[in-house]
């Protein structure tokens, strides 16, 4: 009895592992059929993206004058319009003698420059052109970090080159070629290389969240765009008028910060402000008695904590409009009325 006891005993042993090999087997199976159709609708999603929004990306060549007669290159854009109307950076077409637009179907026109913003390196082309497919622009206010993210564009002149990441950050701040800041830049990991510039960056349903505009060359998956809200703000107008306005005060600053003695006794909202450091002559900063020395610390009850803050606040509104800056002098805290101008660089 013993003996069959042991039989059964390893038998029944052996039953139990190879039932717990044949789940380990199944479970490995499924575990690689799910795999599979995780990879599998990554690349659908990709796929149906990059099919949607295609058709809109154009490859854009400028010719540029230069002492040797003039120079040639290219970059990416996309239609916004089926009126003709492309958006872009505004250092692909910045002072082109000649621009050419390629569309995906094959066909080619020449543009016209509508207008550019090179503080937030934007520019608005134009081609008169039939048939003409618009991306689907999103709201980049919505954006979540590690969501996907598809480059399109034609780097090095390979037209409708895709690569794809994700959202890496969001409210990074990119310092255009004019020195100002482009606030609320997104950062991907989707490789982005010359040529690049002005294509649209889009979200799993192929809607534009941003607009592809530079890479730091010396990392690896760290390239930037600007936010499609921006660029749909700055578009209107450069479409309405040629150009983004923006309000001038005449001062050139530095961020300094400020003693806390003064931040505690004032109740100062923050410890940094902007420094005059130089005035423009006959500007509104002028007009209005600013000194060199003075401490800007706010525009009509807004905190301006550095010259970006400032940036921020002097937007096309603010022009021939009567506001009251605050700053602060030596000790004492002054509200002085000034009239800003339309800035000479967006006349």
């Amino acid at each position: 009895m013993k003996i069959l006891y042991n039989n059964e005993e390893n038998s029944v042993n052996a039953e139990t592992t190879s039932a717990r090999d044949r789940e380990q087997v199944a479970n490995g199976r499924f575990a690689t059929e799910t795999d599979e159709a995780l990879l599998d609708s990554y690349s659908r999603t990709v796929t149906d993206a990059v099919e949607k929004v295609s058709p809109s990306v154009v490859f854009i060549e400028v010719w540029q004058p230069s002492q040797g007669g003039e120079t040639h290159g290219s970059g990416s854009g996309f239609i916004i319009a089926q009126d003709g109307f492309i958006l872009t950076n505004s250092h692909v077409v910045h002072g082109a003698k000649r621009i050419r637009v390629s569309l995906a179907d094959g066909r080619d026109y020449p543009a016209l420059l509508v207008g550019d913003d090179p503080d937030t390196d934007l520019a608005v082309i134009r081609i008169d052109a039939p048939g003409l497919q618009q991306a689907v622009l999103g709201e980049s206010s919505h954006l979540r970090v590690g969501q996907l993210a598809i480059a399109i564009g034609n780097p090095f002149g390979f037209q409708t080159t895709v690569t794809a990441g994700v959202v890496s950050a969001l409210g990074r701040s990119l310092r255009a070629q004019s020195g100002r800041l482009i606030d609320d830049v997104i950062q991907t990991d989707a490789a982005l290389n010359p040529g690049n510039s002005g294509g649209p960056l889009v979200d799993s349903q192929g809607r534009v969240i941003g607009v592809n505009t530079a890479i730091i060359r010396p990392a690896q998956g760290i390239c930037f765009a600007t936010a499609i809200d921006t660029a749909k703000f700055v578009a209107g107008w450069l479409i309405k008028e040629g150009r983004f306005r923006r309000a001038y005060i005449g001062v050139g600053g530095q961020d300094v910060p400020l003693h806390r003695r003064i931040v505690r006794f004032h109740k100062l909202p923050a410890e940094t402000g902007v420094l005059v450091v130089s005035l423009e002559r006959d500007s509104p900063a002028a007009v209005a008695d600013l000194q060199i020395g003075d401490v800007i610390i706010g525009y009509n009850g807004r905190v301006v904590r550095s010259i970006s803050d400032l940036h921020k606040i002097l937007q096309g509104r603010e022009i021939d409009s009567l506001g009251e800056i605050s700053v602060l002098r030596r000790t004492e805290v002054l509200r002085v009325p000034i009239t800003p101008t339309e800035s000479p660089t967006s006349a």
